[in-house]
């Protein structure tokens, strides 16, 4: 008998020692279990002093099953031990361990040589948070515990997909090579670095971008921006389509444009100048600079008709708005029909230029500097190495661009797909990601039987995506949020890593179901995760700045009971250590 219990505090027993506890390598964090007849309670012991140890209470034990939570305290005279080894794994490890239903993760720095596992699912199909201070071994512990995934040797996990969002280049050594001992697994990787690189350049079709991603993009800032984006991707769906319904719509729509122009009221040289800008970027073989304007005795070209007179006039203003008007055709349907078309930045940025006039926001000085100011950012980004990541040399749909991506070089699946973001500008990093995860979140929401196809979406340094951002004023919804509130039924989870939690979106931090902590120490950080993770306790929070790197304590739907674990390092580790100073500093004297 380990002691008699003299006290009951709300969830804390006070136990009486009653052995000699020098003889014990150490009690604390050991569990202990309390029989009272039928009943037993467990408990583990977070504190002793002068003879007294302080047991937080976890669960019971019903029909040989650890149950978590404690419904009734234990009685003064209940028979206080500690639990027996072999079911210390009932508690904190994994029963029946099983390969196709769970997944081990490291050992308990507690008990020699228990290890410590998971459910897969319960792991995995719930969001959760990786969090801690720089060095503490938060990158080691992803890879290791993703390498224990495909560790296996009865069973192959082929439909996993994982997406990884690396925000240093660390992942790719830790992954690079986890086929090679199974044909079936494979690793695809994308970088953002365009001068030096071994593997394929991330590339996002331009035509693939909606409303909502361009905003994102161009950093949009207003709601009333919006209709601009809209209306340049309705006519550059238009312009890059060729002959029959499609140079209808353009003849129609030059010559709406044109029509404003002419009535706009702008002095001439203006309205020359708009209309020949319009006419050398937007034309048709029926409307464009050279074609005949007929009149009475001769025909002369469109551009002859702009020229001014000596009295600082248009001439032929009257001849010229009677040609166009012929263009329009008030019957003709506004869309074409629904259909994605390749086209590029350049002809984007086009488009922007022509939805300008043709929204006639050139006659408000207000909306022309709205929508203006995205024309200005895109055309930033278009005389950018940063375009090559938009371009793509062949036409692809949603759904035949996901599936590229989920396929390897050798035509099979691919299991982990991992993107370089460590060449771009955190601005773009996380446009990028927001992407990302907006196009496979339509995706597996538009499939035919839901949760078929899990995607996995794993950020590195998430506090630089994951923010508190105006897209809710903006879009009315920020896609990190949307995936952690509606994603789990849809089979799409988000693994957060970071090591400034405060700096994360408090909803989706809030929405993560499991959590391994590991050192934690700026003291913003330690009590935004006291005020903003469930079920977090004051133990918990004390131990995270003792913590020694590689270690880290788990708990969640995953885990029975909040647990220490010390993981593996992993092999081969990803490139995450610290600069080698005195090696790099020092050379040996000759």
């Amino acid at each position: 008998m380990l002691g008699n219990i003299i006290g009951i505090v709300e969830n804390e027993v006070l136990l009486k020692l009653a052995i000699d506890i020098s003889k014990f390598e150490n009690l604390i964090n050991v569990h202990v279990i309390m029989e009272d007849g039928n009943r037993k309670l467990v408990g583990e012991i977070i504190d002793i002093k002068e003879g007294i140890a302080y047991v937080n209470l976890l669960g019971e034990i019903i029909d040989d099953k650890f149950i978590f939570g404690v419904m009734v305290k234990p009685s003064f005279s209940s028979v206080v031990k500690l639990i027996s080894k072999e079911k210390i794994p009932m508690i904190i490890g994994v029963d029946n361990y099983r390969e196709n239903t769970d997944i081990y993760i490291g050992t308990s720095p507690i008990y020699a040589g228990v290890k410590i596992g998971a459910n897969i699912n319960q792991l995995f199909s719930n969001h959760f948070a990786v969090l801690g201070s720089t060095g503490s071994g938060k990158s080691c512990g992803v890879a290791r515990i993703i390498q224990n995934i495909f560790d296996r040797k009865s069973y192959i996990p082929y439909r996993a997909s994982l997406f990884i969002f690396d925000a240093y280049g660390e992942y790719h050594n830790a992954f690079k090579n986890i086929g090679n001992n199974q044909e079936e697994i494979s690793f695809k990787s994308y970088t953002t670095n365009l001068h030096f690189s071994e593997t394929e350049v991330l590339r996002i079709p331009a035509w693939l971008l909606g409303v909502d991603d361009l905003a994102l993009l161009l950093n949009a800032e207003k709601p009333s921006q919006l209709p601009i984006i809209q209306k340049a991707l309705r006519l550059v769906n238009i312009f890059a389509r060729n002959g029959g319904d499609a140079d209808k719509h353009k003849n129609d729509i030059i010559a709406r444009a044109l029509l404003d122009i002419l009535s706009s009221g702008n002095p001439p040289a203006q309205i020359r100048d708009q209309i020949f800008s319009v006419l050398t970027y937007y034309n048709t073989p029926e409307l464009n600079l050279e074609t005949p304007v007929f009149q009475p005795g001769y025909t002369r070209p469109l551009k002859q008709c702009l020229l001014i007179d000596a009295s600082g006039k248009i001439r032929e203003m009257e001849l010229l708005t009677t040609f166009i008007q012929k263009f329009v055709q008030d019957d003709l349907k506004l869309d074409l029909p629904h259909e994605e078309v390749m086209y590029n930045l350049e002809d984007l940025e086009k488009a922007f230029e022509f939805a300008l006039i043709s929204e006639g926001s050139l006659n408000s000085e207000r909306v022309y500097d709205d929508s203006n100011i995205l024309k200005v950012r895109l055309h930033s980004l278009v005389s950018s190495d940063a375009k090559a990541y938009f371009e793509y040399d062949k036409f692809v749909t949603k759904e035949q661009y996901v599936k590229e991506l989920l396929t390897a070089n050798n035509g099979l699946k691919a299991q982990i797909i991992n993107f370089n973001i460590n060449y771009i500008d955190d601005r773009l990093a996380k446009s990028i990601t927001k992407i990302y995860s907006k196009l496979l979140f339509d995706y597996a929401k538009d499939l035919e039987e839901r949760a078929t196809m899990p995607f996995h979406i794993i950020l590195e340094e998430a506090h630089r995506y994951v923010q508190n951002d105006n897209d809710i004023y903006l879009l009315g919804y920020n896609i990190f949020d949307r995936i952690t509130k509606e994603g789990r039924k849809y089979g799409v989870l988000l693994g957060l890593i970071s090591q400034r939690p405060s700096e994360l979106s408090e909803t989706s931090l809030s929405q993560c179901n499991n959590f391994l902590i590991f050192k934690m120490l700026h003291p913003t950080d330690v009590e935004y995760i006291r005020r903003m993770v469930p079920n977090i306790t004051n133990e918990i929070v004390k131990r995270l700045r003792i913590l020694q790197p590689g270690n880290c304590i788990a708990f969640g739907t995953a885990f029975k009971v909040p647990v220490m674990i010390k993981l593996d390092m992993p092999n081969p580790v990803p490139e995450s250590s610290s600069c080698n100073v005195s090696g790099v500093w020092f050379v040996q004297k000759k």
